[in-house]
């Protein structure tokens, strides 16, 4: 069975049910590769895509986005590449409050055991307390 790839734009379609007939289209699938008859894989990219969509278009807030993301990550027969990583930045991002591509950031960075960030953003990585940033 072939692999297909999920864009942005059909979470959307799906998380907002703007244009019912497409959201229903997008259920349909999901479906399918719950029942194992698609497989289907997305990355972090797309969710970082679709956070933004939802935060700037739609107007939500991080407590409605986060539940949303967390769905997907746990759709059956759906592969988030780095799914781990995009799980520990939507838990930061609900509960420090922080941008999701700086959760992301940090995230990355426990993996790989690194401690200090250059960056001007005291804004919001000043809220994690095990990095600590550096201004060049």
């Amino acid at each position: 069975m072939k692999t297909s790839f999920l864009d942005a734009n059909i979470f959307i379609r799906y998380l907002t049910n703007d244009e019912p007939a497409k959201a229903d289209r997008v259920e349909w699938l999901l479906d399918q590769a719950a029942k194992g008859k698609e497989r289907l894989m997305t990355t972090e990219m797309v969710l970082a895509e679709v956070v933004w969509v939802l935060e700037s278009f739609y107007k939500l807030e991080n407590r409605a986005i986060g539940p949303m993301v967390k769905a997907i990550l746990a759709t059956p027969g759906l592969e988030v590449i780095n799914g781990a990583l995009v799980e520990k930045a939507i838990e930061m991002y609900m509960q420090r409050n922080i941008d999701f591509i700086d959760g992301y950031i940090v995230a990355v960075m426990e993996r790989h055991h690194v401690d200090e960030i250059f960056s001007y953003d005291k804004k919001h990585l000043a809220r994690i307390t095990a990095i600590q940033r550096k201004e060049p």
